[in-house]
């Protein structure tokens, strides 16, 4: 069991609640939008801080991560400190190295199942990820009150046996056709560290909580049935649940599943007020699988942002047009990437608040 203090007391009063208004389907001025992967990516001066860093130890440092999340504050309707994901496999134990050009690496993967007796199997995920914690409320004192901060199992699998990134997950989706027990009791492990996690966040000062399912692209309807969804659901009602219990807020909660075209129904109906998507499903498309009681976000091709600036409004607006002004939060269909110019972020953002407003007025 797991133990958390109360959220902090004295965080200035929010200036901005447009992405809270929206993500609860309250009508907003304008749309709201933020970018996934913000700054870490991108800025310039991000990666001239963090150059002399090891990844893991910026994570651990609340107040570098407090001042790389407020680097070039671009208009952002919603922020999220960078430290809020990998942690958690390192939390049971295993060790994560950033190896540049080529990313979060495991140097001791998961390769049999006898592996899953090295594992933790139980975390105090306050001691394990406590500057974690700090980070966010650091964060969120700092904001001053003008915008809400944020801090999945199949994801964090697949890295775990996979030792990083793979274009196939096959060592990963082996274990699922060869290991089904084992997969689902690392899977429940997860979740459960997962779901520790997320509460422990909102009790540090996040306002909203997104879950990346990033690799559910790799899973057929089937496999994500059996191996992804019920966790996905699971994660939902145990982090509400915990909320209730602990007299914590209930924030809203978003799930992003990429390319699982195949399961926006399911994941409309998961617990989750927000469904992100991933920039290759039409808006309309969306909106009629969804329905009316969640609201979307998305979902922008990223490499739009390569375009002139006059492009990515007429992109921007099209995208407005599609998804409508409400129930709706603006980003991209994924992260942003290395060399995309930080001028062009900001076009997309104004874009988005000068398009929203237009359409909200006329």
């Amino acid at each position: 069991t797991c133990f958390f203090i109360r959220s902090p007391k004295g965080f200035p009063k929010l200036k901005n609640d447009t992405f809270l208004r929206a993500a609860r389907g309250e009508e907003t001025e304008h749309t709201p939008v933020w970018c996934m992967r913000q700054a870490g990516r991108y800025l310039p001066e991000f990666r001239e801080t963090r150059a002399a860093q090891d990844f893991f130890a910026t994570c651990r440092s609340p107040k570098l991560c407090c001042e790389l999340t407020l680097q070039r504050g671009w208009v952002w309707d919603y922020s999220i400190p960078g430290s809020s994901i990998l942690p958690c496999p390192q939390a049971l134990g295993m060790e994560v190295v950033m190896v540049p050009g080529k990313g979060p690496t495991f140097t001791e993967p998961l390769k049999e199942v006898e592996d899953l007796l090295k594992l933790r199997q139980k975390v105090d995920v306050t001691a394990e990820l406590g500057y974690v914690f700090q980070a966010i409320t650091l964060t969120r004192h700092s904001l001053e009150g003008k915008v809400p901060l944020s801090g999945a199992p199949w994801t964090l699998m697949s890295y775990m046996i996979e030792g990083g990134g793979s274009t196939t997950m096959a060592k990963a989706k082996s274990w699922l056709y060869r290991h089904p027990e084992a997969s689902h009791r690392l899977l429940r492990l997860l979740a459960d560290v997962v779901t520790d996690s997320l509460v422990g966040q909102v009790a540090a000062g996040a306002q909203a909580l997104q879950l990346f399912e990033s690799h559910a692209g790799h899973l057929g309807p089937e496999q994500f049935e059996d191996f992804a969804l019920p966790y996905i659901r699971d994660i939902a009602r145990a982090v509400k649940s915990k909320l209730k219990e602990e007299a914590l807020p209930l924030v809203p909660m978003i799930i992003f599943a990429k390319d699982a075209h195949y399961a926006l129904r399911e994941l409309a109906h998961a617990g989750y007020e927000v469904v992100g998507l991933d920039w290759t499903i039409r808006p309309q498309d969306a909106r009629a699988q969804t329905g009316k009681d969640v609201t979307l976000q998305g979902n922008l091709d990223p490499c739009a942002l390569y375009a002139p600036k006059e492009k990515i409004g007429e992109l921007v607006k099209k995208m407005l047009e599609g998804f409508g002004t409400q129930r709706y939060i603006a980003n991209l269909g994924h992260g942003l990437y290395p060399d995309m110019s930080p001028e062009h972020v900001g076009a997309f953002v104004e874009a988005v608040h000068a398009h929203s407003r237009h359409i909200n007025k006329h």
